[in-house]
This record gives structure tokens, sequence and C-alpha cells, in this order.
């Protein structure tokens, strides 16, 4: 602790993977991850922005999910990354508080971004005639808003909620930064109150979202096998396939973490699980768009050529 110049109040973050041989080259890779995803998730919004053969409902909600992704690496690797660097692991409470609001907001948001995006294909496959009204700018706009809303509301319970528990023990967080079950650990009083809260909301927010997503899904499916067109089944299945793996990548990891016993688990599988969610999946959610998406590629080579005839 006085090594780091650290206050009383001040939490140590042992960082990622603190026990790994080649630390050097972890924090390369966790510098790439950030970039591709950094770079991957920008060019995303910049194309939906720029070409307006993506201003439609399913591109609007597919650039908030890249800001949110976006923010959501951002929240947790540049402070990995600098003390990794300047050798401190110190983080001050309150710095700690507010990365873990971020975090929840951020996880929370796209927990239901991700079903409001199940819907959308929901209603364009299932009810295509209604599809305009169901999903006007300004129904998408209060989509957008119930989200990073409700994502901030709930994070505030769950912020100001654990971190007034008293600390018992070291104040050493066994993770590369503040997650709620790794604060949750350092404090040795009865938290049987706050885990039945943090039960319904899973339950809300985690599975339930889950199940929906399932449900429109099923839906989805059934309509599928009863079109007629072979084209019109392959571009359903081609936009609906990219959401099904973000969801799985997303959803499979939170529910690891937030929906089984803390006691089942260790810090480290915590960090590996952590690892996917908060740098893996926004690294991989704009390629899995991209590549997989052939407006998506359309608008980035009309950008290009654009530029290269600029020149």
């Amino acid at each position: 602790m006085d090594q780091n110049n650290d206050s009383s109040t001040d939490f140590i973050l042992l960082g990622l993977f603190p026990g790994f041989r080649y630390p050097y080259l972890l924090i390369l890779i966790v510098l790439l991850i950030y970039t591709i995803a950094f770079a991957g998730n920008a060019l995303l919004i910049l194309l939906i922005w720029l070409d307006s053969c993506l201003h439609t409902p399913m591109y609007f909600l597919l650039s908030q999910l890249s800001l949110i992704d976006l923010a959501y690496i951002s929240s947790t690797v540049p402070k990995t990354v600098t003390n990794y660097f300047t050798g401190k692991k110190n983080i001050s409470y309150f710095a700690c508080a507010t990365q873990l609001f971020f975090f929840l907001t951020l996880g929370i948001a796209e927990c239901v971004l991700l079903t409001l995006m199940a819907y959308d294909r929901y209603v364009a496959v299932c009810n295509p005639l209604r599809y305009t009204v169901l999903m006007s700018p300004q129904v998408c706009l209060q989509m957008a808003a119930a989200a990073w809303i409700g994502g901030a509301l709930t994070a505030l319970v769950h912020t100001i909620y654990p971190m007034h528990f008293p600390i018992c023990s070291s104040r050493e967080i066994n993770h590369y930064f503040c997650e709620m079950p790794a604060i949750l650990r350092l404090s040795c009083v009865d938290k049987s109150a706050y885990e039945m809260v943090k039960l319904v909301t899973t339950i809300l927010f985690l599975l339930a979202p889950f199940l929906l997503i399932l449900s429109s899904y099923t839906l989805i499916s059934l309509t599928v096998l009863r079109m007629n067109s072979q084209m019109g089944k392959n571009k359903a299945l081609a936009t609906c396939s990219s959401h099904l793996t973000v969801v799985s990548l997303f959803f499979g990891q939170a529910i690891f973490i937030y929906m089984t016993p803390s006691s089942s688990h260790t810090p480290e599988q915590d960090q590996i699980v952590a690892v996917l969610g908060t740098m893996v999946t926004p690294m991989l959610n704009p390629l899995i768009y991209s590549l997989r998406n052939k407006e998506v590629v359309g608008a980035l080579k009309k950008m290009i050529r654009r530029k290269l005839l600029s020149r």
C-alpha cells in the first residue's frame, strides 16, 4: 500500500492474470484487441451515419450497440494498461465506484438493446407490413433512450449498495477492474439482502431478455420455414444469424458471472470470462456484422471509392 502512495480508502487492482509469466505479451494482446475494437466500432458508427442506405431502424440500433461497445471496452482497458505501464495498482474509492457504475450501465444497456434488436428482426420478418409503424424513428429513439436510462438507473443502485459494504479484509481486488463480484468478496458482512436484489435484477435484465430473444427467434424461424422465396429465407437467416452470434457471446459470459454462485468459480475463471465480455465481444461485434452483411460491406466500399476519387 505504501509503495503506491495509497490512501486508506484506495483499492488495489491486482491486474489481469497477475501470475502470468509473460506480462508484456499479455498487455500487447490487450492493446491489439482494444485497437481493433475501437477502430471497428468507430468505423461502423461512421458508415451508418454517412450512408443513407443504412438509415434504417436495424442499423440505428446497431450504431447504438457499437457506441455501447466503444464505451464498454474503454471503461476497463485504459485503466488496466495505465496501471501496468506506471506500475501503480491503486484505484481510489470514487474512481472504483465510477468504473463500476459505467461498466454496469453499459452492460445492462447492451442487454436491453440486444433484446430490442431481436424485436426489430421479429417485426421485420413476421410483421413486415407494420414495420414502418412499429419501428418508426420516434420509436427507435425511445428504445435507445430506454436502454441507456434503464441501464443508468439500475447501475446506480448496484453501485451505491455494494460500495457501502464495510471492507473486512485486504483491499486488494483480484481483478483488472472494479467488478461487482470481486468487490463483494472483500466484505465479510451478511450480504443476503443484497443478493436478493441482485437476483431480481439479473432475472429482469439478463434472464428475461435472453428468454425474449429466444422467443423472438423461435417465431422468426417458424415464419422463415413457411417462406416460399429461397432468397427471402437466406436474407432473413443472414441478418438473424449475426445477431444470434453476438447474443450467444454476450449473454453466455454474463450468465456465467452473475447467475451462478460466486463460490462455484475462481477469480481466475471470472477474469477469463470477463475478458470475453469486456474485450473480445466488443472486438468481434463489428467484424461479425460487417463481414456477414452485404449492405455494410457495400457502404464501406463506397466510402473507400469516394476517398480514392477525391484524391
